[in-house]
């Protein structure tokens, strides 16, 4: 079996020397090729070639962002019999896929279980959500969850480290200072149901939506892997009733509730469309600014080592 690990030099300094061991094991295990990123979409690019050389495996070390790219490289011709497993490693600060997947967060964990997949051919087969063109793990969004994810960037591109810390801060400098929340900028339109406006949207593919440290956030927590895609969004953004959402979905039960929610559940799509080009973001990425972003389930798209 040949495999191509692709690896972000960004978390190897996060993950100590698991990137030396993790490619001796497999190197023991499997024809392996080691290839580190060196731009943005660059492992989209060598996940791509990958499928088409016929590889039989690709595994990403790094964090969501990295698993993105590749899973967007390995279904650059949309899902088909005979593409690459993906593996993946978490190097992230997140590391949500993996995780929502089964993986342990540990690098060191992470990397034992997936040797035992590969011995074991343990495979597993996930459903993923697609966002116009551009195919995403867990979670998107568009509107101010986006622009806040974009702040973090800003931080991160400056050498700050993303720590929970920063997402929090930078969450409330978009909350308080930087959206209108007297408006209704977003227009969700289902595929068979009326349009609604919502000051917030938040797309599922699974549950938890992401995490800040270990606790998990679950604004949709019946999203599946193995179902369609849910959303969570909010008619309105007043200050009292959003610090209640945000407990309710900071809960251990995940059940945000009220007046103001706005749910969809199991969605095999919606459209959503702003009232000006606003963030969106796919997995935790910016992806730049939108006007109207169609939002599709896949079913069965893509294997994974776990």
């Amino acid at each position: 079996m040949r495999a191509l690990l692709v690896v972000n030099p960004k978390a190897t300094t996060t993950t100590g020397g698991v990137c030396d061991v993790l490619a001796r094991a497999l190197a023991s295990e499997l024809k392996l090729e080691v290839v580190r990123t060196e731009a943005r979409d660059h492992a989209t690019t060598l996940a791509a070639e990958a499928a088409r050389d016929g590889l039989d495996i690709v595994v990403a070390l790094g964090g969501d962002g990295t698993v993105n790219e590749v899973v967007n490289g390995l279904l650059a011709e949309g899902p088909k019999a005979g593409l690459p497993a993906l593996g993946v490693v978490p190097g992230g600060s997140a590391n949500v896929f993996a995780r929502a997947v089964g993986l342990p967060n540990s690098p060191v964990e992470a990397t034992d279980r997936l040797l035992e997949a590969v011995r074991g051919s343990c495979r597993r087969t996930v459903g993923l959500g697609k966002a116009n063109e551009r195919y995403f793990t867990f979670c998107a969004g568009l509107g101010m969850d986006a622009e806040a994810v974009r702040l973090v960037e800003a931080q991160r591109s400056g050498g700050k480290e993303a720590t929970p810390a920063l997402f929090v801060r930078e969450g409330l400098r978009q909350f308080f200072l930087k959206t209108d929340r007297s408006s209704l900028p977003l227009t969700v339109t289902p595929l068979d149901g009326p349009e609604e406006r919502l000051a917030l949207a938040l797309v599922c593919n699974a549950d938890p939506w992401t995490y800040f440290g270990p606790r998990p956030v679950r604004p949709c927590p019946a999203a599946s892997f193995e179902l369609g895609l849910d959303l969570f969004g909010l008619r309105s953004l007043g200050t009292v009733s959003t610090l209640r959402h945000l407990r309710q979905i900071l809960a251990s039960d995940g059940r945000p509730r009220g007046r103001a929610v706005y749910a969809l559940h199991d969605q095999e799509g919606f459209t959503i469309t702003t009232e000006r080009p606003a963030a969106l973001q796919l997995d935790g990425d910016d992806l730049g600014d939108r006007s109207k972003v169609a939002f599709r389930s896949v079913p069965r798209a893509l294997e994974v080592l776990a």
